[in-house]
């Protein structure tokens, strides 16, 4: 049930951001470790764990790892990556747009060229 003081807002795509009292001068001056502290002291923010993926998969989560900052980190277009990694291209698509996530050996599969680019490609070289 509304309250009386409750005021319903209609905000559509493209239109102005709400305004706000929100101070953004002094939010961007923040420090990480002044962001890290007041994310702790609002239990309905808290930052997720960074444990190793054995202790994320007992809590349900998976770590998914960034295909296209991966990409674009070893200097790469879409279809240089695909094609020197021996992923379809469409795949490659999906995950970067986040219409798909990598399954489990695909994920160890970019871990593994994320340490280790042009050892890899060399290695899927040599066997063609």
């Amino acid at each position: 049930m509304k309250s009386k003081n409750m005021v319903s807002v209609v905000h559509n795509p493209g239109d102005p951001p709400i305004g706000t009292n929100t101070d953004w001068t002094a939010v961007e001056a923040l420090t990480d470790e002044e962001v890290h502290a007041a994310a702790l002291a609002d239990p309905d923010a808290q930052p997720l764990p960074r444990g190793t993926d054995e202790e994320l998969a007992k809590l349900g989560l998976i770590r998914i790892p960034n295909v296209k900052k991966l990409r674009e980190r070893i200097g790469m277009t879409q279809e240089a990556f695909a094609a020197a990694y021996r992923i379809p291209i469409g795949t490659l698509r999906d995950w970067e747009q986040g219409r798909k996530r990598p399954e489990a050996p695909a994920r160890a599969y970019l871990t593994v060229i994320a340490r280790n680019p042009k050892a890899v490609a060399s290695l899927l070289e040599q066997a063609a």
